[in-house]
């Protein structure tokens, strides 16, 4: 098997980071569609279908690429960055909402890394990018993310963005540990990933924290985020004014303090 890419990288930024990949000549790197920031002229831009792994495979490894990335919800088509050039440049690529971009060498973990769906931002050209599909059909409707998670194989670097800050667990063989659902952003390929009910069904029902807790199962790295997109949009959501939110900031009499100030529009 080939290995990917050696890149160098350097990560920029607090709340809304951005990464910048170094790339020697003939070397690439592969992005979502419409993620990059910017990039050094001597690097070409191409997109190609599925990740480009399978480039190599003909058009029916191409096809199965691609039509693994349309079951995740994503673009047929990847970006691959290739420098044409001479000596050294740089292409960066930006997160699409505020949280960290975590740095994975996959050689380091197995091999392996599964992760949320649209985490996935950049990586090493060679790393190859799939589906991941919850065995057990309990987790597969509650587990958060769904039935289908990405899955990125390889040996290359690749660079996952997460919502809000990010900590890494470690857990031991036989070690759970419980998640809310939507703050598993990713784990190594070893972990037990199951659900458990979150409590009595008082606790269920005014609890506020779901019907289910994410249950992850050592040996193996998890990694948990503090602000799932879907949390802040569904902030979001709740603070627009078709679904009763205010469009004054620190409104204590919501609706009926607009038509009083007169921003009743």
């Amino acid at each position: 098997m080939a290995r990917a890419d050696q890149v160098d990288f350097q990560i920029f930024g607090q709340e809304m980071q951005f990464v910048e990949i170094e790339l020697d000549p003939g070397e690439s790197a592969i992005s979502e569609a419409g993620m990059m920031m910017h990039k050094h002229p001597a690097i070409a831009m191409d997109s190609v279908f599925g990740d480009g792994s399978q480039q190599n495979q003909g058009l029916w490894g191409s096809l199965l690429g691609a039509g693994k990335r349309l079951i995740t919800g994503e673009s047929l088509f990847t970006t691959v960055f290739t420098h044409k050039g001479n000596g050294k440049a740089r292409v960066a690529f930006a997160a699409p909402y505020p949280g960290t971009i975590l740095p994975v060498d996959l050689d380091s973990v197995g091999g392996t890394l599964i992760c949320q769906k649209d985490s996935f931002l950049a990586a090493a050209k060679g790393v190859a990018l799939s589906i991941f599909f919850q065995r057990k059909i309990m987790t597969g409707l509650f587990g958060g993310e769904g039935f289908i998670m990405q899955k990125l194989d390889g040996d290359g670097m690749v660079f996952v963005h997460m919502g809000g800050c990010v900590v890494e667990k470690t857990l031991a063989p036989g070690e759970e540990l419980h998640i809310d659902t939507g703050c598993v952003a990713a784990f190594t390929k070893d972990i037990q990933f199951d659900v458990v009910r979150a409590g009595s069904i008082k606790s269920m029902i005014f609890g506020g924290e779901g019907v289910f807790f994410a249950s992850l199962k050592g040996p193996g790295k998890v990694w948990i985020q503090s602000l799932p997109f879907s949390r802040l949009a569904g902030r979001m959501m709740s603070a627009m004014p078709a679904h009763g939110g205010s469009t004054g900031e620190g409104s204590v009499l919501g609706g009926l303090g607009d038509i009083v100030m007169g921003d009743n529009r």
